[in-house]
């Protein structure tokens, strides 16, 4: 445990209720039951949260296993703090249809902003990702 002391300050969190961001842009939320020396965890309960605006939905995902080097951030999650978060939850069938709006105009952003930048002769590198990040 010695050459990874985040991994092994992880083992405090046992038991509790994390939220976890990935590197792919998801965001999980679960119980931590393991760990081991390169901060793989096992969460389990656990439910795929999406984001929207001021709306989310919940995906029960259930005994989930995330390798170490996917974990961006993860935090306790105070349920009374959630709780009185302004957010508004949605049926899982509208938070995909949002996100599915979400990322057709974010696609057109990015159509926008490449064919402005031809057009004056500059090239475009779209915005850096999450996928991107390592």
């Amino acid at each position: 445990m010695s050459s990874n002391p985040g991994a092994a300050q992880l083992f405090d969190e046992l038991d509790k209720k994390l939220m976890v961001y990935l590197r792919d842009g998801r965001t999980l939320i679960g119980y931590l039951r393991s760990v081991d020396q390169f901060a793989n965890l096992v969460l389990h309960r656990t439910i795929e949260r999406i984001h929207v605006g001021t709306r989310y939905g919940d995906i029960d995902r259930g005994v989930f296993v995330i390798r170490g080097e996917n974990v961006v951030l993860l935090g306790e999650i105070d349920d009374a703090k959630e709780d009185a978060a302004s957010l508004e939850k949605v049926s899982i069938e509208e938070i995909l249809e949002a996100q599915r709006v979400e990322q057709e105009r974010q696609q057109e952003q990015e159509q926008l902003r490449a064919r402005f930048m031809k057009e004056r002769g500059l090239q475009y590198t779209a915005e850096i990702g999450p996928d991107d990040m390592y």
